[in-house]
């Protein structure tokens, strides 16, 4: 099966098994190929399309994409209006006309090129959306298929209301699911270097003025992009 077949048939699956072996296919498609660009991926776990978790991770990629502008491209998926029923996972049907639009969201972490993956959510009650954890807990059909984001790097933004609003305990709760991947997971660089972005949402929806925590973000996508160009990771 080829890489195009691949992606055409993860379109079309709707099931957490099938969208894994699809999944793992894909990662393995072009195996022994000469390596090239690679690629940075965020993901905004926000049911707020555009709002200051989207804004934050275009920080982190605008960072990342500087490390190696002839080498390094980027993407941001909003997870915002998608339907990620978390229930599959515990071998629960589609309720009837429920969609499902993990496995297009599959597809695309599933590029051989993907080398780092940045999860960012806003911060509920010190922890994570539960759109975030529908996707984690999604992205089980990766590992159930040979840890397919094995040695990718992984990272995580967090995005509260007030300053020490829960972020690092909302970081902290995202990367112990990547780690359950091994992935490589990475906080963001000197000189804050610290457990990942930590970003506060001053209100109206505003982040601009958040000095410190646009630096965590910029900083994040930086080290993510220089532990992905330094592992050659996600390239077939």
């Amino acid at each position: 099966m080829n890489a195009d077949q691949t992606r055409r048939s993860f379109l079309r699956t709707t099931g957490a098994g099938a969208a894994a072996a699809v999944a793992v296919s894909a990662l393995n498609a072009k195996a022994g190929e000469p390596s090239g660009g690679i690629k940075i991926v965020a993901v905004s776990c926000s049911p707020r399309k555009g709002k200051t978790t989207a804004q934050a991770l275009s920080t982190c990629l605008e960072a990342a994409e500087a490390v190696a502008p002839d080498r390094i491209e980027t993407e941001l998926i909003e997870l915002a209006g998608l339907s990620i029923p978390g229930h599959l996972v515990a071998g629960l049907p589609l309720a009837p006309g429920e969609k499902d639009d993990f496995p297009t969201v599959a597809e695309k972490l599933s590029d051989p090129k993907v080398a780092g993956i940045i999860v960012g959510t806003p911060v509920y009650f010190a922890n994570m959306s539960s759109l975030c954890k529908a996707f984690l807990d999604r992205c089980g059909v990766f590992r159930m298929r040979k840890f397919a984001l094995a040695n990718r790097v992984g990272a995580a933004l967090a995005v509260g209301g007030v300053r020490n609003g829960g972020q690092e305990l909302t970081i902290q709760s995202v990367q112990a699911a990547l780690m359950c991947h091994e992935m490589v997971v990475v906080g963001d660089g000197r000189p804050t270097g610290h457990f990942g972005a930590t970003l506060w949402n001053m209100g109206n929806d505003d982040i601009s003025q958040d000095e410190f925590g646009l630096t965590t973000a910029m900083n994040l996508g930086r080290r993510v992009a220089e532990v992905a160009v330094l592992l050659g990771t996600g390239v077939s």
